[in-house]
């Protein structure tokens, strides 16, 4: 007889206040907050039942309720910088418990500055220690560095012998603890009060999928490689708008003599655009631009356009309220700094690969394509494939 699968939540901890990044847990990555990236990794695991965040902070907690987490209230004692991990895990526990429901067997704890762990690794952590009848883990990469401490008598190398320094590939297997993944027997938990102990197994990480944002330098590191993860387009999309200079076109405009405007468009955007016609879903354009070009352009393409707009998110906004449209359910092409209110605004931004860099960490997808050299049918393209069009 199969045994009985152990029953798992995940507990996020993400307190409001931050001494070396400021607002750490709501800065934007990839077009979403900070602590959204590990509610999401935790909800496609298909190991957890629950996914908890503990907060004192009242955005961190709609952030949290709107990504499906469910959201216990952290006093302020268990606030505070010294404040231990370990206290928030147990405190969770203990509010569960307040609830009804019982201990689960096991505590997945998870930390908001690792959003480049996958969805996949909570799994195969849970299903290691299971495997290895463990009663902790945690996820590591392999350390190849060569480590010192400093001494009263100087510095002194710790993981190796410096008067017999050995080639990388003849060290000992070495692991630096990354703090993406926790997983704990909640026993051992509860008896400790420890996330580790008993016997522990490792769940080895890329490096690629083991960076952190602890300081302001890492932002921009992991900024980048949240971009080049990929990402699932959504399935259900209502409306999809784009700007048009820099999305629909390459961003230069061909002038003539005679005052005359011409701009270079890309004919397979337009079969891509087609097909979303074919499928049904419903499009725009929002211009700053008040050029007739821009006008004979969408009448090709058979889309609705807004031009001369002074404020493009306004005139959104206005627009799904009207159409009683959920912003969460569309999608906006755009490129420069004038599309951020936009951007912010609906639930899948995206840019173009030439987007300027103020746009980038607002969005969902940075597309591989450049603005008006195949970036539309790219988006079009991913997101009739999501849909299995």
């Amino acid at each position: 007889m199969a045994a009985k699968r152990p029953s798992v939540i995940a507990i996020i901890p993400a307190r409001g206040g931050s001494q070396r990044v400021p607002g750490k847990n709501l800065l934007r990555l990839a077009g979403i907050p900070l602590v959204a990236h590990s509610i999401t990794h935790a909800k496609r695991s298909k190991s957890v039942e629950e996914v908890y965040v503990s907060t004192e902070d009242p955005e961190i907690a709609a952030v949290a309720k709107k990504f499906g987490a469910l959201v216990i209230r952290r006093p302020l004692e268990l606030t505070g910088p010294q404040s231990s991990s370990e206290a928030t895990l147990l405190h969770v526990l203990d509010e569960r418990k307040k609830l009804g429901k019982k201990d689960p067997d096991l505590v997945v704890f998870l930390q908001c500055t690792s959003p480049v762990r996958r969805s996949e690794d909570i799994d195969r952590a849970v299903a290691q220690l299971i495997r290895e009848k463990a009663d902790s883990l945690f996820s590591a990469t392999r350390n190849f560095a060569l480590i010192w401490a400093q001494s009263k008598k100087g510095p002194v190398p710790l993981n190796y012998d410096k008067e017999n320094r050995r080639m990388e590939q003849d060290r000992d297997v070495q692991f630096r603890e990354n703090g993406s993944i926790y997983v704990t027997k909640t026993p051992l938990l509860r008896k400790n009060k420890n996330r580790l102990g008993g016997k522990i197994a490792v769940y080895e990480m890329e490096e690629f999928h083991s960076f952190q944002v602890d300081t302001k330098e890492q932002v921009d590191l992991v900024r980048w490689i949240v971009r080049h993860q990929p990402v699932d387009f959504p399935k259900r999309i209502d409306l999809i708008a784009f700007d048009f200079d820099g999305v629909l076109t390459d961003n230069h405009v061909l002038s003539s003599g005679d005052g005359g405007e011409a701009v270079r468009c890309s004919r397979s955007d337009s079969l891509g655009i087609a097909a979303v016609h074919k499928a049904g879903i419903p499009m725009m354009v929002i211009s700053t631009e008040e050029h007739p070009v821009v006008a004979a352009r969408c009448r090709k393409l058979k889309i609705p356009c807004h031009q001369g707009l002074s404020d493009k998110a306004q005139f959104l906004k206005d627009y799904l309220k009207k159409e009683k449209i959920d912003p969460e359910h569309v999608a906006y092409l755009g490129n420069d700094v004038n599309d951020r209110g936009c951007l912010e605004l609906v639930g899948f931004p995206v840019v173009v690969a030439d987007a300027h860099p103020d746009v980038l960490s607002i969005a969902r997808v940075v597309l591989s394509n450049p603005g008006g050299r195949g970036a539309v049918r790219e988006f079009c393209d991913k997101l009739l494939a999501a849909r299995g069009k």
